[in-house]
């Protein structure tokens, strides 16, 4: 531009060769998608200033009984989107066959890298959701999936900002799957159509939806729910009326 501007220069063709020469060195390496290969590792699809961008969560266990750790530069929304996600596993265990002492005899530890920037929001509350329970199972994450939306202790996914931003980052990064807030889902008429030709979009209301995708964990129905819909299935049979079990 300078060269352009003093008259040294008047077309100048960019390309991938003479592309360092204007713009310098790299100066970030994109993580790849082949990480969720670990247990524990989950990419999340993040908003920033300068666009979408992915990052990975990173979770871990280890006895103990300090309880939750958290690193990376983590905003308090973001740390309350973990404690939020550690509870609904928590008052689930028995629903997604867990056992209560995995939760009574570890600490559990959620990084998130590139330690030197500072991060926040709650998009990423069904990625820790996500990354705590692959490790609770002992589970990677379905290849080429990554994942944004709001989590609610009642194991709602809210819907959140920057859809066509955070859809980019996913087509750039080679990911083939996001799962997103159903809410958020006209969101994608702004996508590019060659966008929406390689990746899946998948819509959920529920973390027990993201976790059905993500990992094949499928929540256990108890007792009262199960013989609630037996009765309303013979209702439906018979054209009779039948109460509903006593809560």
């Amino acid at each position: 531009a300078r060269k352009v501007a003093s008259g040294d220069a008047s077309d100048i063709k960019v390309d991938a060769k003479n592309v360092k020469d204007y713009l310098g060195s790299q100066k970030f390496y994109q993580e790849v998608a082949e990480r969720t290969s670990h247990v524990g590792v989950v990419p999340a699809l993040a908003w920033t200033s300068a666009g979408g961008e992915i990052l990975f969560v990173e979770a871990t266990k280890m006895p103990g009984k300090k309880g939750l750790i958290l690193t990376g530069q983590l905003g308090d929304v973001m740390k309350e989107s973990v404690k939020a996600a550690l509870s609904y596993l928590q008052s689930h265990q028995q629903q997604y066959g867990i056992s209560n002492t995995i939760f009574e005899n570890n600490d559990f530890h959620i990084h998130v890298p590139a330690g030197a920037t500072p991060k926040d929001g709650p998009s990423a509350g069904i990625t820790m959701c996500t990354a705590l329970a692959s490790v609770l199972i002992n589970k990677p994450v379905t290849p080429g999936l990554a994942m944004t939306g709001e989590i609610t202790l009642r194991g709602d996914v809210l819907p959140i900002g920057g859809i066509k931003q955070k859809a980019l980052a996913a087509y750039r990064a080679g990911i083939t799957k996001v799962i997103l807030p159903r809410r958020n889902f006209n969101d994608l008429d702004e996508v590019p159509a060659e966008v929406k030709a390689k990746v899946e979009f998948i819509p959920v209301d529920r973390v027990s939806e993201v976790l059905w995708h993500a990992l094949g964990m499928k929540i256990k129905e108890d007792d009262k729910s199960t013989a609630r819909k037996k009765s309303l299935h013979r209702s439906a049979s018979t054209g009779k009326k039948v109460k509903s079990p006593k809560k």
